[in-house]
């Protein structure tokens, strides 16, 4: 797959473009190359390699690695695993592994499986079966061509089993070179690989229309996915053990969001990210605008950031995820589709309005030069169903105190999403690209939207398994994102968090098990807020 997509786009034209592609899909196989080979644990990403281990005075690995059996006819996911030699690098013979295997939550099977050179391949495929069902057989693959031998393939089918996730892996070795001696104390690991796994979710925006936003987990199936158009904010929940043992074992949590360039809202400049109402650290975030119909945003959560988390609260259920809008960057951006310049767009005043005077301002910048503004010519207008509605050309401002501006009057007929069209960049037909925005937005009606796991805490709280101060976090949450309308000027000087009345902590018990409304717990914070009883910062 890989090969094909480089054979496409360098065929495409857009050279430069190409160039930053190919780049970025080298230096990913060279860092999970070497991370496999610097015996760093995998738990949760495609390959893993076990710190070696002392076996009749040989140092043996075990190495689990993932791929799609053949992109080119099926989604079927294959899982290899072999013991080898540390040293030489060289599988071990007649090998006995007892295997149990999850995927999520779900039992697939436990079985022992010998594989003659300590080699075994599991084909995951997806039918619509009641149960689960292994057939094993001996064939040559690209596993074990690789080797130079045969290694043993045991097809495992069942239902969704080629979508993707968290598959664990319960391995014991109760032989090696030798089938006729177990082992008194057989070798056991315990190994968790991922799979990509993509979920589509369709949005329908009250401004932008018939939207998507896809999510692409490389750790675990999500669930309750919920986009709010009023915050732009997006929110889903993973499994996720926390403790310390899975932590050590899990080096990177990796999700995407795929967007398209249609949905003007989401093409921010930046996004904070929250994990169980931890704000995560800024450098996770990766937008990539180098594909000209849609965005990938990338959050790669490390082990230290994991553990951050843990820290902070250890008793948690799973992640639930909050994805806003950065706040500290009030502007759109996009890339030109020769990937040479992002165009770094903002407008004034901002509710843009039919039958009014309205400012466009943008900062062309070079993405090789870490996104400094430079000049260079442009051609510039601002369209609606190929309608023209203002066109201007000249030469972009280098300087960021002195952005460029481009002041227009809106017609009267002129509402919905209009695009700003920015072409022929440094005289160059491909460095183009055009960002949707709205006249005469429309406003989604005030209804009172929680995310769901600010009621999980709400409900660990009131049963205390979580402290106080991690409820009072997520009612800061809620005022910082305007879903609890108080002013800080108003707080008295009560108490504080540290001595929150008990009946409070019943409200929150009955409102997460449903018996009070959203409504009915926001009147009550805001009156606790205001009255200093909760102090928030």
């Amino acid at each position: 797959m890989e090969k094909k997509f480089v054979k496409k786009i360098l065929q495409s034209g857009h050279r430069l473009k190409s160039f930053i592609l190919f780049s970025v899909l080298f230096f990913t196989a060279f860092f999970v190359f070497d991370s496999v080979h610097d015996n760093a644990y995998g738990h949760g990403v495609g390959s893993e390699i076990f710190p070696p281990v002392e076996l009749n005075g040989k140092q043996v690995a075990l190495e689990v690695s993932s791929s799609q059996n053949d992109p080119e006819t099926s989604d079927d996911q294959q899982i290899s695993i072999s013991l080898i030699d540390f040293d030489s690098k060289i599988t071990l013979r007649d090998v006995t592994f007892l295997i149990t295997s999850h995927r999520g939550d779900t039992f697939l099977f436990e079985k022992e499986f010998k594989a003659d050179n300590g080699f075994v391949v599991f084909n995951f495929i997806s039918k619509d079966t009641d149960s689960v069902i292994i057939e094993e057989q001996n064939d040559s693959n690209l596993f074990g061509s690789l080797l130079g031998l045969d290694s043993r393939l045991v097809n495992v089918s069942g239902p969704k089993l080629s979508e993707g996730g968290l598959y664990k892996l319960d391995i014991s070795i109760i032989t090696a070179e030798g089938y006729s001696k177990k082992f008194d104390d057989p070798l056991i690991f315990n190994a968790g690989i991922s799979i990509a796994q993509t979920t589509r979710h369709n949005i329908v925006d009250p401004n932008f229309g018939e939207q998507y936003i896809d999510v692409v987990t490389f750790y675990d199936e999500i669930s309750d996915f919920q986009y709010d158009s009023s915050t732009k904010e997006t929110s889903f929940f993973m499994p996720f053990e926390w403790t310390q043992t899975n932590i050590d074992q899990t080096s990177v949590v990796h999700e995407e969001l795929i967007i398209p360039e249609s949905f003007g809202d989401m093409l921010v400049s930046g996004f904070t990210i929250y994990v169980n109402d931890l704000q995560l650290s800024d450098d996770i975030v990766t937008i990539d605008d180098f594909f000209s119909e849609q965005r990938t945003v990338h959050f790669i959560i490390y082990q230290k950031e994991l553990q951050r988390i843990f820290d902070t609260n250890s008793n948690q259920n799973g992640m639930n995820f909050v994805i806003t809008p950065d706040r500290d960057y009030t502007h759109l951006s996009s890339v030109t589709e020769n990937g040479q310049f992002r165009i770094l767009v903002s407008w004034d005043p901002e509710n843009l309005k039919s039958n009014d005077k309205a400012k466009i301002i943008f900062d062309v910048t070079d993405i090789f030069l870490k996104n400094r503004p430079i000049a260079t010519p442009y051609e510039f207008s601002i369209t609606q169903n190929e309608q023209v509605i203002f066109e201007q050309n000249g030469i972009s401002s280098d300087s960021k105190e002195n952005p460029n501006v481009a002041e227009f009057f809106v017609p009267k007929d002129i509402s919905g999403v209009i695009n700003l069209n920015f072409n022929n960049l440094d005289n160059n037909n491909l460095a183009k690209t055009a960002i949707p925005i709205v006249i005469d937005r429309v406003v989604p009606q005030n209804d009172i939207s929680i995310p769901s796991w600010i009621k999980n805490n709400a409900g660990w709280w009131s049963s205390d398994d979580i402290d106080d101060e991690t409820f009072v976090r997520g009612i800061e949450y809620l005022v910082k994102n305007q879903i609890i309308s108080t002013s800080s000027t108003a707080q008295g000087s009560g108490s504080g968090s540290d001595e929150i009345p008990a009946w409070i902590k019943n409200n929150a018990g009955w409102w997460a098990d449903g018996s009070i409304d959203d409504e009915t717990f926001v009147n009550g914070i805001e009156y606790l807020v205001e009255y200093g009883i909760i102090r928030i910062n």
